[in-house]
């Protein structure tokens, strides 16, 4: 190659930039992102909810951004690793998906939490929810909810019921339920929802908050009883299920799970929003709802402002709850 091609090339090159004004070496404008690549960082294992809503968006977000969305799994610490890893970074092409806990329960759980939520997340999306069913073993004398309060009042010693591990959604929902019902509730922890299901059919245990999808097919076999679902209205993919606010007589109860993308506090405003409306228009798309509904989750695509909602809401909400049960994690 000639000695003055490269410099020429050079030379015109840095022309058409400032004639777009852009400087040298600057940044590229947030209407030409994304130039590279999109991380995506899951904070959890491969299979799990919040990996299959990373996984039900990657394509189509990748169309829409003209970047391939690549998925990382960075399992640990009940999601904060995952977090931890995305508020770290300062590429501007960097974004994540995580469930409620890490954003809300975790500050509370975790003592020495290396990030702050207030001021290193920025909110993208809020993605997906789902509700919990309220499910005791068959042969508890109760067949609504509200028989369940009842006998649970009656027994002095206590109603057990299992959870996925101490601080998670189905363990505090329950703490929830108890505190509202004035039922005196015996913590269990269990490694997963089908040891739960199968410690109820076993009746080695009487009763916990479960995701509804494997409960209530068990429920139809007659071997688990489903009393009712968490949230404020009935799902729409559960509709002969009532709430426990209804069921139970415990009016206003409402605890759902839910998945949320996020990015570092470091993003651009001007790129976070652009991912933001994508990543909403994307949960939108019929088949993405589908694909999510098949797994139990209602696709939302709510925007930032309904995340940050949802984040200082539950924050109070399960801060009272971990404070008055004395819940803490080393």
């Amino acid at each position: 190659m000639h000695p003055f091609v490269r410099p020429a090339r050079l030379m015109i090159a840095a022309g058409l930039a400032l004639a777009a004004g852009i400087a040298p070496g600057a940044a590229p404008a947030a209407n030409a992102w994304p130039i590279r690549p999109v991380r995506l960082v899951v904070g959890y294992p491969a299979g799990t909810s919040p990996d299959l809503v990373a996984r039900a968006i990657q394509p189509a977000l990748g169309q829409a951004l003209g970047q391939p969305v690549v998925v990382e799994n960075k399992p640990g610490a009940g999601g904060n690793i995952g977090v931890d890893q995305v508020v770290r970074t300062t590429d501007g092409h960097t974004f994540g998906i995580t469930t409620n806990g890490p954003l809300t329960t975790s500050p509370k759980l975790y003592p020495r939490l290396p990030y702050d939520v207030a001021k290193d997340i920025r909110p993208l999306s809020l993605a997906a929810t789902s509700a919990q069913v309220l499910v005791t073993d068959a042969r508890v004398p109760a067949q609504t909810a509200k028989e369940f309060v009842a006998w649970g009042q009656a027994r002095p010693d206590g109603v057990t019921f299992g959870s996925i591990g101490v601080g998670t959604g189905s363990h505090l929902t329950m703490e929830l339920f108890a505190r509202r019902a004035g039922v005196k509730m015996l913590h269990v922890p269990y490694q997963g929802f089908p040891q739960i299901t199968q410690a109820m059919i076993s009746h080695d245990l009487q009763s916990a908050f479960m995701a509804p999808s494997g409960a209530l097919e068990q429920a139809r076999a007659g071997k688990v009883r489903v009393l009712g679902i968490s949230s404020a209205q009935r799902s729409p993919q559960f509709p002969d299920v009532p709430t426990i606010a209804d069921a139970a007589g415990l009016p206003g109860f409402n605890a759902e799970l839910w998945i949320a993308a996020f990015a570092p506090a470091s993003m651009p405003a001007e790129t976070a929003a652009r991912l933001a409306r994508e990543i909403n228009a994307v949960l939108r798309r019929p088949d993405v709802r589908a694909q999510l509904a098949a797994q139990g989750w209602e696709a939302r695509g709510e925007p930032p402002q309904a995340l940050a909602r949802r984040i200082a809401d539950d924050t109070r909400l399960w801060g009272r709850i971990i404070d008055q049960a004395g819940i803490h994690l080393e």
